[in-house]
């Protein structure tokens, strides 16, 4: 694809071509227009380059602020002990993370927080799996309705 410097470039070579005058009305007009293309394709230059020093900078701060969480918070590893279970949702089939309390009351109603929509359990196997101290994915025992 050419870029705006190129067809700016063609279009002036079009009306040296045509022998365009400012001795005229009209050729005053055109080549005023065509001033103004090359100012403008300048302008266009010069942001593409700021553009690009700028996302080459961001890229070095996001670099820098993912090595600063990694020291702060650590790795993005899933503890066992933290009260959450990991079910896959019946509904829109988005991983969740649930809060293992939302379990111990049957008669609560457990809502996907990504479709919003009701998700219902098999409460004797859950109560098996814990028993059994497997906290890891819940999905066999989620029904689909």
């Amino acid at each position: 694809m050419n870029t705006i410097r190129e067809k700016v470039s063609y279009v002036r070579g079009l009306a040296d071509g045509l022998e365009i005058k400012d001795d005229t009305k009209e050729g005053k007009v055109i080549i005023s227009i065509l001033e103004v293309l090359d100012d403008i394709a300048d302008a266009i230059e010069t942001l593409d380059s700021s553009q690009s020093e700028l996302d080459e900078y961001v890229d070095a701060i996001d670099e820098d602020l993912a090595d600063v969480e990694d020291e702060v918070f650590g790795e993005d590893e899933c503890d066992e002990d933290d009260g959450f279970i990991e079910i896959e949702c019946p509904n829109c089939h988005e991983t969740v993370y649930l809060d293992e309390d939302l379990f111990d009351d049957e008669d609560e109603e457990i809502v996907c927080p990504n479709c919003h929509e009701s998700i219902h359990f098999d409460s004797d196997r859950l109560k098996e799996r814990f028993d059994d101290d497997d906290k890891g994915k819940q999905n066999s025992d989620v029904k689909n309705d």
